[in-house]
């Protein structure tokens, strides 16, 4: 039996906690022996976790025989981590331990020098943060999790029990992997990586001198348009057309209209019923097959498989407000409430 240290680091997220102990904690072996022992230990015997207070009964030297070190998130990463807990983690590493985190728990991680030169992620949300920050770390925003041997690290929420289950699936093969994940009531495996749950607002200028073309193209999405058309309707040369759009959006002319025409075949397939080479030809592509290939490019995920997950999802006004207002709080409790909301409707969509 294999032993796994869950560290509960100073403002622990509590569903980030519970998942590595529930999915690992409960894994049964052929013979119904348990696969792990986990051991929940930390700095501090008394941690505040959102309403409640979470008692650790185990210190930090339980990392020291442990066979996985498992690091959940933290709902503030603009906090360093206790420096104990950075110390313990750093030495599990160095001695052999293999290493994982879920959601912001890879800033712990990086703050310990164990993601240097590695590809990582973290929840969508932090992941410009976490890049920004730790400059020597290859951040993958797009992935559900990342496993570079040694070291793991998940996306937020949810991706969690994707990591876990991997981890599940290394140790002990696909048969109890798939147990596991039966008893879970989740996939084993899921379609696409966290891209297709990050919303991407449309790029805008900070001066006002584009936004009657950038609200053209919003408006005829589904005509053809060449950077060439554009630069006559609106009096500008081709070179001015585009040194403006890259100054003020970031994106060429061709990449703004790409992802406009991404996002709403998006709202298209959320909201509508229409087959998808219709949503195709709405939104200026042409046929199916090049919005599938530039779908997956940017969202990770093909159209049916975003449908089926995002399909009729609706979100009222006041709901919209509520998130906007609590994500205001930090990256984390964004991303918090973003998933509760999305849970919440995925239960809405079951109960039909």
């Amino acid at each position: 039996m294999k032993t796994i240290a869950v560290v509960v680091p100073q403002g622990v997220i509590a569903f980030d906690l519970a998942i590595a102990c529930e999915i690992l904690g409960r894994v049964r072996l052929a013979g119904g022996e348990p696969g792990y022992q986990v051991l929940v230990c930390g700095s501090r015997r008394s941690v505040p976790v959102g309403g409640y207070e979470l008692r650790v009964t185990r210190g930090l030297q339980v990392l020291e025989a442990a066979d996985t070190v498992v690091v959940p998130g933290i709902e503030d990463i603009d906090t360093a981590a206790d420096a104990e807990v950075v110390r313990q983690v750093r030495a599990a590493w160095q001695r052999g331990a293999r290493i994982a985190s879920i959601c912001t728990g890879a800033f712990v991680l990086a703050q310990a020098g164990v993601l240097d030169g590695l590809r990582a992620t973290t929840h969508w949300m932090a992941a410009d943060a976490l890049a920004a920050r730790y400059p020597a770390i290859r951040v993958d925003p797009a992935a559900l999790f990342v496993d570079q041997g040694q070291v793991l690290t998940s996306a937020g929420a949810a991706a969690g029990i994707d990591l876990c289950l991997h981890m599940v699936r290394l140790d002990y093969g696909s048969a109890v992997a798939g147990m596991s994940a039966r008893l879970a009531v989740v996939p084993l495996g899921r379609d696409g990586g966290q891209a297709q749950f990050i919303r991407h607002p449309p790029p805008r200028s900070s001066s006002g001198d584009l936004q009657p073309v950038l609200q053209w193209i919003e408006a005829h999405l589904a005509q053809a348009m060449d950077i060439g058309a554009l630069a006559d309707r609106f009096a500008q040369s081709r070179r001015t057309l585009h040194r403006r759009f890259m100054a003020q959006t970031g994106l060429s002319p061709l990449r703004w209209v790409i992802q406009a025409r991404i996002r709403r075949a998006q709202a298209l397939l959320e909201t509508t019923d229409l087959p998808v080479d219709q949503v195709a030809f709405a939104c200026g592509f042409g046929s199916a097959t090049l919005l599938r290939q530039h779908f997956s490019r940017l969202v990770g995920t093909s159209p049916q498989n975003f449908r089926r997950t995002f399909g009729q999802a609706q979100i009222s006004e006041n709901a919209s407000s509520t998130l906007q207002t609590a994500i205001t709080v930090s990256p984390v409790m964004k991303a918090r409430s973003a998933w509760a909301s999305s849970a919440s409707a995925g239960r809405r969509r079951s109960d039909r």
